[in-house]
């Protein structure tokens, strides 16, 4: 290995994003971030339709990277989001129209001519109705469909405005239900079944290659034109995963977001019918290994819920919602924190009061106890995934490494514990930064070659872990999931 690195990584989420640079010591002290630039990723309702804001946010990345490059001698560059929704470009690699946000209704009802069992014996890819293969119905015959050339998932289309190259990173094309999850190629047959454009779809890409230099327009002088620009685990649960800080095999992780993926690391997909019917997914991972995970409704509901409550006058910090939380009767309101209601933005508050209400449960009064009851529920539904997840794949798992935002919330971390009767180790926060810049560094000869080796790295930097122990009445958690209807 070379002695160390100073990489970038564009790390985006679906309610923001920033730019990290890191020095990577591959033989040293592990690695170091600095947080470049922060900036908001807010949707924008136009014309009936949800839309990301796709060029303020490139705006925001071009800026971070060139203020980052300024401030640091840069090797490379890596670009991590979320999955599944795409931008279109014409015959002339002009973007038509702004992506459609995940969360856009217009899914809403679309049905495949694949039957479910068949589509996921090829893609291992779990139902969910934003999932690229049902937008991409759900535009069927629309006008910018039938104009496209290149479909492009969005850290793609930020590496194609970056660089002028077109292709799509396997881990975050296998969201789309569109990959076949054994050979990790696009599955054509299923495209071809379900009418959907092959000629759309570029080549792959592999965690690792470089996609090429950067060629923004400019003078030069910016320390950006010429950089490479490095393929990552750009799923952003991808590069979450290589950051878990496990020491073997036998480890269970959440990724702690707006999303929950809750999920074991395999080396082989489970694609059994069992599997489907709870709707476990197969992802690609790093070096060929398998996130086997369910989507759990995450901190979306709470942030949603302070933006509902902000918006009526009620403001709340964090830290004092999760301070009165604390003190509240556990268990007392749960909810199906998957339950599809919750999925859309707007009244959360008054959505989980109703869900309640319709089944003659208690209903929280105040936001401390919708807080209590959104982060019970989510613990509830952790629970339900790894104990799933564990009979599903016959692999045991004897801890729950929580990484992402969610690994700083010490209530949802304990009460993962106690629902889960399993050890909790919380942190990285930056994980998703953390596996994205490992990645790049690897590539450039700075860090261990293998999977197990850039764990060991973080282990090795001093990477600060919080242990939970599990307390509590166990059954006290089983009655809950009995009376929501969410018992495993």
């Amino acid at each position: 290995m070379t002695a160390k690195a100073v990489v970038a990584a564009v790390d985006l989420g679906a309610s923001g994003g920033r730019i990290i640079a890191a020095r990577v010591s591959g033989d040293g002290d592990g690695v170091e971030l600095h947080e470049v630039s922060r900036f908001p990723n807010e949707p924008v309702f136009a014309g009936g339709t949800l839309h990301w804001d796709i060029l303020r946010l490139f705006g925001s990345v071009t800026a971070g990277l060139r203020a980052a490059a300024a401030a640091f001698p840069l090797a490379s560059a890596g670009i991590d989001a979320w999955g599944c929704d795409y931008g279109l470009l014409d015959a002339d690699g002009k973007l038509l129209g702004n992506p459609v946000h995940y969360r856009d209704g217009r899914t809403d009802g679309v049905t495949l001519p694949v039957p479910a069992a068949e589509l996921y014996a090829v893609t291992g890819i779990q139902h969910l109705p934003f999932n690229t293969i049902y937008q991409l119905t759900a535009a069927l015959g629309s006008a910018s469909l039938a104009a496209a050339s290149t479909l492009l998932l969005i850290p793609d289309l930020l590496a194609y405005w970056l660089t002028g190259a077109a292709g799509v990173e396997v881990t975050n094309a296998s969201t789309t239900a569109l990959l076949d999850v054994s050979t990790r190629t696009w599955a054509i047959d299923l495209m071809k079944r379900a009418a959907i454009p092959t000629a759309l779809f570029p080549p792959l890409r592999q965690p690792g290659e470089v996609i090429g230099p950067v060629t923004l327009d400019g003078d030069g002088t910016d320390g950006l034109r010429g950089l490479p620009l490095i393929a990552v685990g750009s799923h952003d649960t991808a590069s979450a995963v290589v950051a878990v800080p496990a020491t073997g095999t036998d480890f269970a992780y959440i990724s702690s977001g707006t999303w929950s993926l809750v999920g074991l690391e395999l080396t082989s997909p489970v694609v059994s019918e069992e599997s489907r019917l709870a709707n476990f997914t197969n992802e690609a991972g790093i070096d060929g290994t398998v996130r086997y995970l369910r989507n759990v409704s995450g901190l979306w509901l709470l942030q949603e819920s302070q933006r509902w409550w902000a918006a009526d006058g009620e403001p709340a910090s964090l830290d004092a919602l999760l301070r009165d939380a604390a003190r509240v009767e556990p268990l007392r309101f749960v909810i199906d924190a998957d339950d599809p209601v919750f999925l859309p933005p707007g009244d959360l508050p008054g959505r989980i009061a109703a869900w309640l209400a319709e089944r003659g449960l208690p209903v929280p009064s105040g936001p401390a106890e919708f807080t209590r009851c959104i982060l019970d529920s989510l613990a509830l539904a952790y629970r339900r995934a790894l104990v799933s997840a564990q009979s599903l794949s016959g692999r045991h798992a004897d801890v729950v490494h929580i990484v992402g935002g969610g690994s700083r919330n010490e209530l949802l971390c304990q009460l993962t514990a106690d629902a889960t009767g399993l050890p909790v180790l919380a942190g990285p926060a930056e994980a998703t930064a953390l596996g994205n810049v490992l990645v790049q560094a690897r590539a450039l000869g700075a860090a261990p070659p293998t999977l197990p080796g850039l764990r060991a790295l973080l282990r090795r930097g001093g990477i600060e872990l919080r242990s939970y122990r599990p307390s509590g009445d166990p059954a006290a958690w089983q009655a809950a999931a009995t009376r929501t209807g969410t018992a495993e």
